[in-house]
């Protein structure tokens, strides 16, 4: 039986892909569900996965990321080349001096997929802080080709600890931007203030971006989803062992507000990937955000 990580990988193999963005406005979101997909809701509240399988999920989480990057290497997620397309703010702008060099601190970094082509992008001028809670990730960024210290730094750390960053190398309110990319749905829901409340404090004041991208209800991955894999509501344990979650809007800008974020923009964003060769016409839809630091 193929798993919700396989089909994931199938849909962005790169033969023969379209892909198309749409943005939504908050009213455009409201989806009716199909039949097919009320039922796919109703078979996963049958057999609800249960308290104490779902602390050991969350208590072994670092465990069954490793063990994902272990399996996987770096084959599975693909380089994120749409980036500056979308966070246009992380390139240097025609106004400013020969040299703009910005801190990027990218939080949930895996294995680079983010990071490295920005430091290829010539329309960026960054020192990137990357970080993950998985040492087999970072070792994995470590020995990228394009690994630099004088460019790029690597280090392990748990943004889901109260003070994750007292003893990382990243200077307290120093970066210009911090990024949560398909980060937060990974970690449990009431840890979200305290990875938000540290993103923050490696953000310059008034000035400091947070950007952020992650999976939004009704996302095509969330019907998948069968009984005894959710946890509760929106949240889901895959076969591999690591868990996610899927977003509302109105949920994010709360959280944002609450960890002292003012929103600069909120969409839904959908996602249609088309593969002709292998029979693969997917939408997918994710949350993706700027926050400014008050």
């Amino acid at each position: 039986m193929t798993s919700e990580r396989e089909k994931e990988q199938n849909e962005l193999q790169p033969n023969n892909i379209t892909n198309t963005n749409r943005v939504f406005r908050s009213e455009e979101h409201e989806l009716t569900l199909t039949l097919e997909q009320k039922a796919a809701l109703e078979r996963q509240d049958t057999r609800l996965v249960s308290s104490f399988r779902t602390d050991k999920f969350d208590k072994e989480s670092k465990k069954h990321w490793d063990i994902f990057y272990k399996r996987n290497e770096t084959r599975f997620f693909k380089d994120r080349h749409w980036t500056t397309r979308e966070f246009w703010e992380l390139c240097c702008s025609t106004n400013e001096s020969e040299t703009c060099k910005k801190i990027l601190v990218e939080i949930g970094c895996g294995v680079g997929n983010f990071a490295f082509p920005l430091l290829e992008d010539e329309k960026c001028d960054l020192f990137i802080y990357v970080c993950d809670f998985s040492p087999r990730a970072i070792d994995f960024v470590k020995n990228h080709k394009l690994y630099d210290e004088n460019r790029i730094v690597a280090f392990v750390c748990d943004i889901s600890v109260i003070s994750a960053y007292s003893s990382a190398p990243v200077p307290s309110e120093g970066a210009d931007f911090t990024s949560l990319m398909f980060v937060l749905s990974a970690i449990a829901p009431e840890k979200f203030e305290t990875a938000i409340t540290n993103a923050s404090q490696l953000l310059k004041k008034s000035e400091g971006l947070l950007i952020f991208r992650d999976y939004a209800v009704n996302d095509m991955a969330m019907f998948r989803f069968g009984p005894n894999s959710k946890v509760s509501s929106r949240r889901y344990v895959r076969q591999d062992g690591t868990m996610t979650y899927f977003f509302e809007k109105d949920e994010i800008e709360l959280l944002m507000q609450k960890c002292g974020f003012q929103t600069v923009t909120l969409e839904y964003v959908e996602r249609r990937t088309i593969n002709k060769k292998e029979g693969v016409d997917v939408p997918r839809l994710f949350l993706q955000g700027k926050f400014r630091k008050l």
